[in-house]
């Protein structure tokens, strides 16, 4: 299964991800499970970040794309038009809210998801 994994860090500068070391947590997806890339992008629900999506994902063979940022329903609702332009099947997203949380926690957060994904594929 290929897989690629994204941190939206909300411009770098919100509240909620300040307790958070994106690159740190990037890294480890990176290493520990061997992803086919692993990107951090400051704002994925603007207009660069739709260009990025698009970029990225037009005519790829990733499985799966697990995106760390802020609510999985609001990934899937902004991300919706940047998939269905390169005919990306949104089913391949894997979100996770990862707001208001510690390095370690998100960490631990993202470890089991990718785990459990892989375990019980996606739903």
């Amino acid at each position: 299964m290929k897989e690629g994994f994204l941190f939206c860090v909300c411009q770098g500068t919100c509240p909620s991800f300040a307790k958070e070391n994106a690159y740190e947590i990037t890294n480890i997806v990176r290493k520990n499970f061997n992803v086919e890339f692993a990107a951090i992008h400051p704002q994925l629900c603007a207009d660069d970040g739709d260009r990025f999506l698009r970029n990225l994902l037009k005519g790829t063979d990733i499985d799966v794309l697990y995106v760390a940022g802020c609510d999985p329903v609001m990934q899937k609702k902004m991300f919706k038009e940047s998939f269905a332009a390169v005919g990306f099947d949104e089913k391949k997203l894997v979100g996770a809210d990862v707001r208001n949380k510690t390095t370690e926690e998100v960490k631990k957060q993202i470890s089991e998801l990718i785990e459990r994904t892989r375990k019980e594929g996606l739903k």
